[in-house]
């Protein structure tokens, strides 16, 4: 099939809707079908869309859908597009969905909060990451959390910081930030943070490999966001070797589980500073938190994510 991948991110970014459009690109190539990636759909036609964003990618899905009504039309959902502009722009954000023949969700909770119509479209496929080469701890002796988000008000991106603020002076614990400031006011927060808080670092934005080489060195990964639409970070740190210690929102337990042990109320330093403490110092819970990242470790197999985009294609071709 001739394919247009539609991301609303420009080309040589690094936000996670370009990322996860050069990932889905790749994999669809590798089964044997003809991509573009592009902003906008240019009118040319082509045998399927597939749209990442309701809300952002909204004026492609309907262009596609007006003038080739006949073709397969995906609609891969964001965590803004269900938990934010389903309420703040529900007319386009909506007609998108209802627009779509397949709605693809990041995790296994998506399909509860879309409305009940929406539901029987709804296909989940985990993002998938590379197996990681085994851990390699940082060659001192402080205990490494790595937080990895861009600074912006969802990801709730200092939470961990503010955590780790006035902790005992016995504690190891040592907080690296990876990520992009989205606005000036959250670059100055970072970086006052960094000047005043001896125990947190904000390294800015770098490359996905240099992302892994410090996920392998350190011992937990913490994602404090206030909602997400199934974080692939969360798969990066799992098949790094990194338990995750994450907020309690349907995005994170929809990939780790209501019963994974690592999850706390969004918002709660007093809770996510207590979880630190024990992961730095109880042995047996970080072990408990291992053992349910290695359980997790099959469903973000990159087999298991091609497997289901190339059974996803084979039913839209059938429409």
């Amino acid at each position: 099939m001739k394919i247009v991948v539609i991301t609303p991110a420009p080309p040589r970014t690094s936000s996670g809707n370009r990322t996860t459009a050069l990932r889905l690109a790749s994999i669809l190539r590798a089964v044997g079908h003809d991509v573009q990636v592009a902003q906008t759909w240019d009118g040319h036609p082509r045998d399927a869309m597939i749209a990442l964003h309701a809300w952002r990618s909204a004026e492609s899905i309907a262009a596609f859908r007006a003038r080739l009504p006949q073709r397969p039309l995906i609609v891969v959902l964001s965590g803004t597009d269900v938990y934010e502009f389903v309420h703040t722009h529900p007319e386009t954000t909506l007609g998108s969905m209802m627009l779509a023949d397949v709605l693809v969700g990041l995790h296994d909770r998506i399909a509860d909060d879309l409305p009940l119509a929406l539901r029987p479209k709804v296909r989940v496929i985990r993002q998938a990451a590379a197996r990681g080469a085994p851990s390699t701890p940082a060659a001192d002796d402080r205990f490494h959390v790595l937080v990895v988000a861009h600074l912006r008000d969802v990801k709730d991106p200092l939470r961990t910081a503010y955590a780790v603020r006035d902790l005992e002076v016995d504690s190891r614990i040592h907080v690296r930030h990876l990520g992009a400031a989205l606005t000036p006011q959250w670059r100055d927060r970072a970086r006052a943070e960094t000047a005043t808080n001896p125990r947190y670092e904000w390294l800015r934005s770098v490359p996905l490999d240099e992302v892994r080489t410090h996920l392998a060195r350190s011992r937990v990964l913490v994602v404090s966001s206030r909602a997400e639409g199934g974080a692939n970070v969360i798969s990066e740190a799992v098949m790094a070797g990194t338990p995750v210690i994450a907020t309690r929102i349907s995005g994170n337990v929809g990939l780790l589980g209501p019963a994974y042990p690592g999850l706390f109320p969004v918002g709660d330093t007093r809770a996510l500073r207590s979880m630190l403490r024990r992961a730095e110092a109880d042995a047996a819970f970080l072990d408990d938190l291992d053992r349910h990242r290695r359980e997790l470790m099959p469903t973000f197999e990159r087999s298991v994510e091609t497997h289901a985009w190339r059974s996803l294609l084979e039913e839209v071709e059938s429409l």
